[in-house]
């Protein structure tokens, strides 16, 4: 921030995969971490004939982004507010790998740090121990934590932003769009606008309202 304010590593979960409302949870690290990974990885497949040396890369599809994380908890008091180190991870665990009784999954996060905000659901997190008490008590460990993007279907279609007509496309109502303008668009064809009309449930199609997201199937599921 501009003014020096120490703005603290945040991990936020909700219920909905829309992250609509406010979050049921937020879990505040102690040490924002040094430095983190991001993984964008591409997948392609072989198409190779036999007797052939080598063979074309086939696109099969842009795989969800991974983070990598390091987060410090210390429970000994010496550098911020004494915590217990159990309770901390716990907690850790609890706003973002444990079942949610109310969804029957784990929860949908939301990370915030500086210029970084990423939606995403936990993949994995391995907890390493390395201070104790005399009784066992720990009193530092770090989790390791692995965080993979998550985009909900409407907002992956709509960015994937291929103008394909035989493939789904969710588009944004903008100022001056009627329906068979933005069916025209997608099809080359204004007249399955009465289709499109239906799949969305739209009871006057006239009445287009600007933000409105409108749904496009692929143009064999249209028909006439």
């Amino acid at each position: 921030m501009s003014n020096g304010e120490l703005v603290k590593f945040k991990i936020e979960a909700f219920q909905e995969s829309d992250y609509e409302g406010s979050p049921v949870d937020t879990f505040t690290v102690m040490f924002n971490p040094n430095n983190y990974s991001q993984k964008y990885e591409v997948e392609y497949h072989d198409r190779q004939g036999a007797g052939d040396t080598a063979s074309p890369q086939v696109f099969g599809k842009i795989k969800p982004q991974e983070y990598n994380f390091e987060f410090l908890i210390d429970g000994t008091g010496t550098a911020v507010d004494k915590v217990d180190v159990n309770e901390t991870i716990q907690h850790f665990l609890e706003v973002t790998g444990k079942n949610d009784g109310d969804i029957h999954r784990p929860r949908y996060l939301k990370l915030s740090w500086g210029t970084l905000l990423v939606k995403c659901v936990l993949k994995s997190a391995e907890m390493a121990y390395s201070l104790f008490n005399p009784d066992g008590t720990p009193l530092r460990a770090k989790i390791r934590a692995v965080f993979s993007e998550n985009v909900e279907d409407t907002l992956r279609v709509a960015e994937a932003g291929n103008n394909s007509p035989d493939l789904t496309h969710i588009k944004t109502v903008r100022a001056g769009d009627t329906l068979p303008l933005m069916t025209y668009r997608i099809y080359g064809d204004s007249s399955y606008y009465l289709q499109v009309a239906e799949v969305n449930e739209l009871t006057d199609f006239r009445k287009l309202e600007v933000g409105q997201k409108i749904f496009f199937p692929p143009v064999s599921k249209v028909g006439k």
